[in-house]
């Protein structure tokens, strides 16, 4: 394909390839002019789109430390239950004792199963606070995900709808902007494309309209000028570096 494209590329003399780049401006002019119909809606919902999945992942992520909460009160309470049955154990064994030696050291049993309960009991109630503030924030979580889910679908309908419109002169300004590039060897593509994204208005191919740059609107010496048209190479200009062209190929469609 590179080898055709360069033979493609040889036919064409300087004259052809200049109003090739200069129909490739007006093509590229043209869809931006659609694009600029959809405003900021692709960023939208693009914008969208990413906080939806990321309110997803934090209720995700949210409801898994929920369910690990809930694990560990599960764990808790055996832990309680284990220890009541064991001072009731304890408390069996201390009708048998016999001495205060081994009441004591029986007692310390209990009393320190029971330090467990409450401590247990503390943690339950400090995982059952964590368990509703969590709650609460997967509920608001959800709620955020379903407006934005609302304002995605009314965007992208907005999008859809445009995109429906403008399909079939997208692709034909397509077809036209791929011919027209087949004109064009490769140096001058990457230079105009280079142009077109350092500029803010998207136009890398001017004409000279009134001996001035039809980019910054500075004065363009004559002798330039009869370089430009003469169409026998490229030309830019030196304020504000676009790609100048005569103002004789509009003139020329306009007839």
């Amino acid at each position: 394909m590179a080898v055709q494209k360069k033979a493609n590329e040889a036919d064409y003399s300087m004259e052809e390839k200049i109003i090739a780049l200069y129909e490739l401006q007006k093509i590229d002019s043209k869809i931006d002019e659609i694009n600029k119909l959809k405003g900021e809606l692709p960023l939208e919902v693009s914008d969208l789109e990413d906080e939806i999945e990321g309110l997803n992942t934090r209720v995700g992520n949210i409801t898994a430390e929920i369910e690990e909460l809930n694990q560990l009160t599960k764990q808790r309470k055996r832990e309680i239950e284990q220890a009541k049955d064991l001072i009731k154990k304890y408390e069996e064994q201390q009708n048998n004792v016999r001495n205060n030696r081994e009441f004591d050291a029986i007692s310390k049993e209990v009393e320190y199963q029971k330090l467990e309960i409450e401590l247990c009991e503390k943690r339950l109630k400090e995982y059952s606070a964590d368990v509703k503030i969590k709650k609460k924030l997967v509920e608001d979580a959800e709620a955020a995900v379903a407006d934005r889910k609302i304002d995605l679908a009314q965007k992208q309908a907005e999008l859809d709808s445009i995109d429906a419109e403008t399909a079939k002169e997208i692709e034909m300004l397509k077809e036209q902007d791929a011919k027209a590039r087949m004109k064009i060897d490769e140096r001058l593509l990457t230079a105009y494309t280079r142009i077109r994204s350092n500029v803010r208005n998207g136009l890398a191919v001017v004409t000279i309209k009134r001996g001035a740059c039809g980019g910054c609107f500075n004065r363009i010496p004559p002798q330039r000028q009869a370089d430009v048209r003469q169409n026998k190479k490229i030309i830019v200009c030196e304020y504000c570096g676009r790609i100048l062209v005569s103002d004789a190929h509009d003139e020329a469609e306009q007839q």
